[in-house]
């Protein structure tokens, strides 16, 4: 329709009158609205929280919070190991370094000072049996003046400590500062800043480092210090995927105004997101940083196809407002369809008990809800008032010609190639081999592995400044700073009792031999220890005693974090080599079982504190989440396109290619040794969700070609010319674009950007190649008979 006056501006939907017959009013009003969340979105803040990071529903960490009080260091710490380059820690200047760093440390906000340890620290004491009983002291004397005799006293002391692999190394080469960390810093109220917190941890490194001292440091928070530090980086990746969507949006194009238009709109939605977020009190933490990304993706794929569609329309002679409504029309349903996959795809994350992945999922469903106004009805909107330019209606109306040769079966080449799937020799090939990816990727992916595959802090490069200190770190102290602590409780003041520590030390035997426990710690083991010590240091009596008497006594001298003041919770500390899955399901399953048999009315051994415990903790719920979200998000696509294509066999032929993308990926994570942990346990959620938009605009022009009395062939070519030349530019732009992330020195950005990337392309190739193929078997004899009831009619 070329002319404007023959239009009928009561024609459409309700929604399409209301929005295109007032489109001054949309257009001011969405300026309005960007400018004030332009502005709202710098009080937009980066950080993250220790709590928000673990599930707080589980009950293992229901334990450590209801005890948490009395743990205080044992979740949320950082280990400061003060190293020399040569020499030992017993000199003057050593000891006085440290000194400093201590009181540096000690003065940072959020830092629960009670409970620090150094060498400096009067909790530190030694104990040991003299000619005059057993005596004891901090392991600094009050005082040392640094003295050659001083420093021989404080090398006798840290001897007879019990800290040697724990606070001291075993080589006497480096020494560690515990620094554990409140939730919120009790001056303020306020939460702690991770990001200024590691500032300030490297402005100490750089001032105490050198003159042959080395810093190493190691924690949650320096970990989300570096994290955070290093997501700063995600502009530059998020500045290259504009660049690149909009460079391939161009060559497709050659339109200049409608190509940044896509790219305005998809920019328009990250704005909004961005604003909202902090009207409703969110944040970004490391891992929302990625969400205003894949909302921009969304974007520019949706856009695309917007744009393609009022291009067509154009080339035809159309009116560019009647084009766009025409557009409109037809895509708005699929379109609306698949922004909707998309949001169930973040919002079944909701299931996850998890608050950083709750978080997640409420941030990208913000932003896919916006994306439904932005780019399904501003884009066309504003493309109603530019249309495109000469050059590509030209180029479209020789497309449109091109199609009009087709018909005599002169096809592209590269579309003539896809028909071929329509064919039943093509389609049989297609099938079985798709059968044959999935089931192998299904076997393979059976070794997919639950939480960490590597050392350290696997969210950063293994080469990391971080994870070269964890190393240091394992080298050096058998104590290492994964920590499994399971509390015992008892009635109050039985903690020393013979059968409680009889108890614990039948447990701690049973740790030793897990090849992932390096050692152990607990009152029981202390106990050992004291009772060889007082009879003249003899093995024979390296046993628990039976007197109460003197288990009375050595406990009036026991270190505070192995028992509390009620004596009704003991800790047994587990130091672990690593935090891989294996790891610490060996450690559960040994936890677990010791409990069933040993658990009594008086005595109950429960999981864990310590961050190998929230850890494993994280896992358990990670394992039951993954299944439980891959059916949650499947049976709501499922719902979806039904709803959209009021076809069964529809359905099948849409979702059984994301299933197999699904399975293929789980087998690529377990050939690069990536585990299913919180940073990657979105990402086939997200495959999934935006996956399936590829299907739905295939799928809903290849149905309606159908009804209409098409071939299969036909109406599948059809599809290809009106929506499967964006299909493929937005699965190969965005498969790109993500793929960018590979370089990024944050792992897991890493890890999931090479994921994305494959679910992108391998969801688009299902979309081009399989689903035609199941369509060959289960859409054509439905068609046959639609077309007979309409030649009988």
């Amino acid at each position: 329709m070329a002319r404007l006056e023959d239009f009928d501006r009561k024609s459409g939907t309700p929604v399409e009158r209301a929005f295109f017959n007032n489109r001054p009013l949309v257009v001011v009003l969405c300026l309005i609205v960007t400018a004030l969340l332009g502005w709202r979105s710098a009080d937009l803040k980066l950080n993250a929280a220790f709590e928000k990071m673990i599930p707080t529903g589980h009950p293992y960490i229901a334990n450590y919070l209801e005890n948490r009080k009395q743990l205080a260091g044992m979740g949320n710490a950082l280990r400061v190991a003060v190293a020399v380059k040569d020499g030992t820690i017993f000199t003057a200047d050593y000891l006085d370094t440290l000194r400093r760093l201590n009181d540096d440390l000690f003065l940072m906000p959020g830092v629960d000072r009670p409970y620090m340890k150094s060498l400096w620290a009067p909790a530190v004491r030694w104990s040991g049996v003299t000619e005059e009983g057993l005596d004891g002291g901090p392991v600094v004397p009050d005082d040392y003046k640094g003295t050659a005799a001083d420093l021989e006293q404080v090398r006798l002391n840290v001897e007879r400590s019990g800290e040697i692999g724990q606070l001291i190394a075993a080589d006497y080469r480096s020494s560690i500062i515990l620094v554990p960390l409140q939730e919120r810093i009790a001056d303020t109220g306020e939460r702690i800043d991770y990001y200024a917190l590691s500032e300030r941890i490297e402005e100490l490194r750089a001032k105490y480092q050198g003159n042959g001292i080395e810093i190493h440091v190691t924690g949650f928070a320096k970990v989300v210090g570096d994290l955070i530090d290093g997501l700063k980086q995600v502009l530059v990746f998020f500045a290259a995927a504009i660049a690149i969507c909009t460079a391939v949006l161009y060559w497709y194009t050659r339109c200049i105004r409608s190509t940044l238009l896509v790219v305005l709109c998809s920019l328009i939605a990250v704005i909004w997101l961005l604003g909202l977020l902090p009207l409703i009190g969110y944040e970004l933490d490391p891992y929302s940083m990625l969400v205003p990304f894949l909302v921009f993706a969304i974007g520019m794929s949706h856009g695309a196809q917007k744009m393609n569609g009022i291009m067509q329309d154009i080339g035809r002679g159309t009116h560019k407002l009647v084009a766009a409504r025409y557009t409109f029309r037809r895509l708005f349903l699929a379109g609306l369809t698949a922004l909707l996959a998309d949001a169930v795809g973040f919002a079944v994350l909701m299931v996850i008990d998890i608050k950083v992945i709750q978080d997640l999922a409420v941030t990208a469903s913000i932003g896919v809800a916006v994306l439904i106004f932005t780019n399904l009805v501003l884009l066309p909107i504003l493309l109603s008032y530019t249309g495109v330019s000469e050059a590509v209606a030209r180029r479209s109306l020789s497309a449109e010609r091109a199609d009009e040769a087709d018909t005599a079966h002169v096809k592209h080449p590269f579309w003539a190639f896809l028909d071929l799937f329509t064919r039943p020799r093509g389609a049989a090939v297609v099938v079985v081999l798709g059968a044959v990816m999935g089931l192998g990727g299904l076997w393979v992916a059976l070794d997919l592995k639950i939480g960490d595959t590597d050392p350290g802090a696997p969210e950063l490069r293994p080469d990391s400044r971080y994870n070269q200190d964890n190393a240091f770190m394992v080298r050096n102290y058998a104590a290492s700073s994964d920590v499994y602590i399971v509390m015992v409780r008892t009635p109050q003041y039985a903690c020393a009792h013979y059968n409680t520590l009889m108890a614990v030390d039948a447990l701690e035997r049973e740790l030793r031999h897990l090849p992932g426990v390096v050692t152990t710690n607990s009152l029981a083991g202390l106990a050992k220890i004291a009772n060889a010590g007082m009879s003249e240091g003899s093995l024979k009596w390296y046993a628990v005693p039976r007197s109460q008497e003197m288990l009375n006594a050595i406990i009036t001298r026991a270190p505070r974090e192995l028992f509390n003041q009620n004596c009704d919770l003991l800790t047994v500390y587990a130091y672990l080599k690593d935090h891989r899955a294996d790891t610490l399901d060996a450690v559960v399953a040994t936890v677990e079982g010791f409990a069933a048999r040993h658990d009594t009315g008086d005595i109950q051994f429960l999981n864990a504190a310590g961050n190998a415990g929230i850890e494993a903790a994280t896992n358990i719920v990670v394992r039951k989440a993954n299944r439980e979200m891959l059916f949650l998000v499947y049976a709501a696509v499922i719902v979806l396109a039904f709803v959209t294509f009021r076809s069964w066999r529809a359905v099948v032929c849409a979702v059984v290619p994301l299933l197999i993308t699904s399975m293929l990926c789980e087998a690529l994570m377990v050939w690069l040794n990536i585990g299913v942990k919180v940073a990657t346990l979105p990402v086939i959620a997200l495959g999934v969700g935006i996956g399936v938009d590829y299907s739905l605009y295939v799928m809903t022009v290849t149905l309606a070609r159908l009804r209409d009395g098409a071939s299969l062939s036909e109406a599948y070519y059809q599809a290809l010319a009106f929506t499967g030349k964006v299909v493929v530019l937005t699965g190969i732009t965005l498969g790109i674009a993500v793929a960018t992330w590979a370089l990024s020195p944050i792992k897991f950005q890493a890890d999931m950007g090479i994921l994305l990337a494959f679910m992108f392309v391998w969801n688009m190739v299902g979309a081009l190649v399989l689903l035609p193929a199941l369509a060959h078997f289960l859409l054509r004899p439905a068609a046959r008979e639609a077309s007979v009831r309409a030649r009988a009619a």
